[in-house]
């Protein structure tokens, strides 16, 4: 099948005005667990979101991250502060998220500004992780060159000797970040290409809604 014969038509749901919540993240949770279906595949991660990231000369770069916290009416995530993303954090605060949930043919894009989590949260959630998890912390330098993957592996088998069983530090390299969005928009997809797209965005008294053309 060829790229131009590639597409499907979405019948599964509409979305109206009347049909939401005031609150976006009130709006976006209920989204989120109607992504959640018990007969879901296992390869499929809901809470996974494309972040974008920009610098000051306006170089975009993306990638998926996974979508850890909803508290404090923000998107919360955690990776590594000396990665690539970070360094672009650090010189434009100013982010997007895009969720994809192809099986009920719905989408959310978040626009917003980024902010670092509290050492202690970032610090509390690590040790939530699974153990090889927080190793995988200790061991990437993220974004930086390496002659080959015996470099991971090595330090790797040097902190399993440093560590054994004990507890694993969380690095100062490493922690949370929450997006404050200032704009949710909600999109269903339906047929003939005309979709359904409600945006709310941040104005003086609240949030506001309104209606996109597809």
């Amino acid at each position: 099948m060829s790229l131009y014969e590639m597409r499907r038509n979405y019948t599964l749901k509409t979305l109206q005005e009347t049909d939401v919540d005031p609150d976006p993240m009130v709006q976006f949770d209920r989204w989120l667990k109607e992504a959640n279906v018990s007969d879901l595949p296992d390869w499929v991660e809901t809470n996974a979101m494309t972040l974008a990231t920009s610098d000051l000369s306006g170089n975009v770069t993306s990638r998926i991250v996974l979508l850890k916290g909803l508290d404090d009416g923000k998107f919360w995530f955690y990776t590594n502060y000396r990665s690539a993303k970070a360094s672009q954090i650090e010189s434009n605060p100013r982010v997007s998220l895009c969720f994809l949930w192809q099986h009920v043919q719905r989408q959310v894009r978040i626009e917003g500004t980024i902010s670092k989590a509290p050492r202690e949260q970032s610090e509390r959630y690590f040790h939530m992780r699974p153990r090889d998890s927080q190793f995988g912390a200790l061991v990437s330098d993220q974004s930086e060159v390496i002659a080959s993957r015996d470099v991971l592996e090595q330090k790797l088998s040097e902190l399993h000797q440093t560590y054994g069983t004990g507890e694993i530090p969380c690095p100062e390299s490493w922690g949370g970040y929450a997006v404050d969005p200032q704009s949710i928009e909600f999109w269903q997809g339906r047929q003939q290409r005309l979709h359904d797209r409600l945006q709310y965005f941040r104005s003086d008294s609240g949030w506001k809604l309104q209606r996109l053309a597809p």
